[in-house]
């Protein structure tokens, strides 16, 4: 590595990592807020880290390209206005050469975006909803608050509007635990305990409708004792698209091209759709990485030339058509019509095609 390409891409690096750790943190803000909800809760230290943990994969989707993009901006401004630019194109040094090691270090990023994409972030995010889950669980009956559906125990969902100590009021349960019927329970107040891994209601002024599945009629009582069972028993969370890796996916869009689940023409397209989009979404996400790079540079030697912040807008401008594009193709992943997985990659094409553009302008 020569001296100048050395120094570009160490001043490149420095700007990245900096970066990087701002975005880092200032997307894990929410992270944080919902730890603090957690350690008010009484949740564990162990689970709380656990929790951290499968939450920052996330944050990488993000924090890898817009940094990427910051900091080919900031580095390629500060050599076009301190002159240096124009001193190694004096010496015979083409922009080409010191873009060389920075497009280099986004490919590394690119691929380890799309290792993210499609191996840790998927499993990451199957454990937090399960750790969510052990959250729950792990609170106990501190989970309970009123004024939202509490479902996290199994196959009954509750909701009341006041707390007093372990008396709820004005409880509304639907009970799923008999696949046959759907019970919907009132009462003006309950006492709530727990027995073991069960929660045991003794209710108040109830009505239950229906009675049983074999008894569809409503009935009144003074008082009533529901028990809840197991609900202190961590739920296994069934794995959707999102939660899928790599050979998963590959292997799930495999099955739906060649409808081995046997269902309608209309709904294995709808499926075919989503999981096509969500695996191309998964590889535009993580090639944003080279693609910001290849923007970054000239408009960042673009932004001093006019003596204005033109350049920094534009490419702002461009880190934000490239995610509002994404949205708008995953919005559209249960059309097939209109080809949301290729869509997916509308937004790579044109910064591509805008570095087309720029870079042969500023050789």
């Amino acid at each position: 590595m020569k001296t100048i390409e050395k120094y570009v891409f160490q001043s490149f690096l420095t700007a990245f990592f900096l970066t990087w750790l701002v975005l880092s943190f200032v997307l894990t803000i929410g992270l944080l807020v919902q730890i603090a909800q957690f350690v008010v809760k009484g949740v564990s230290v162990q689970v709380i880290g656990q929790f951290m943990m499968v939450g920052f994969p996330k944050t990488l989707t993000f924090t890898l390209p817009l940094s990427l993009l910051v900091s080919a901006l900031l580095v390629f401004s500060r050599l076009s206005a301190d002159s240096e630019i124009s001193a190694m194109r004096a010496c015979g040094i083409n922009l080409l050469t010191i873009m060389k090691y920075p497009l280099i270090f986004a490919a590394c990023c690119t691929l380890l975006g799309f290792y993210v994409n499609n191996e840790i972030a998927p499993r990451a995010h199957l454990m937090s909803n399960n750790m969510k889950s052990l959250i729950s669980l792990d609170t106990g009956l501190k989970l309970l608050e009123p004024g939202r559906v509490i479902d996290e125990f199994g196959k009954v969902t509750l909701y009341f509007t006041r707390k007093e100590g372990n008396w709820i009021y004005d409880l509304r349960a639907n009970d799923f635990s008999d696949p046959r019927v759907t019970r919907e329970i009132t009462a003006d107040k309950a006492l709530i305990s727990t027995n073991g891994n069960d929660i045991v209601l003794e209710m108040y002024n109830v009505t239950i409708d229906p009675i049983d599945a074999d008894r569809p009629g409503r009935a009144t009582m003074g008082r009533f004792t529901h028990t809840i069972r197991d609900a202190m028993v961590p739920q296994q969370v069934i794995a959707k698209e999102k939660d899928l890796t790599f050979m998963e996916m590959r292997k799930a869009i495999r099955d739906l091209r060649g409808n081995t689940f046997e269902m309608s023409e209309k709904y294995r397209k709808i499926r075919l759709s989503i999981c096509e989009t969500l695996f191309q979404k998964r590889f535009a996400e993580a090639f944003a990485c080279i693609c910001f790079v290849l923007v970054g540079v000239p408009l960042g030697i673009k932004a001093h030339r006019k003596d204005s912040t033109i350049g920094m807008a534009i490419s702002l401008i461009v880190a934000l058509s490239h995610y509002l594009m994404i949205i708008a193709a995953n919005e559209l992943q249960k059309s097939p019509a209109y080809y949301p997985h290729l869509l997916m990659w509308l937004s790579a094409v044109l910064c591509l095609a805008l570095a087309a553009v720029l870079i042969p302008r500023n050789l």
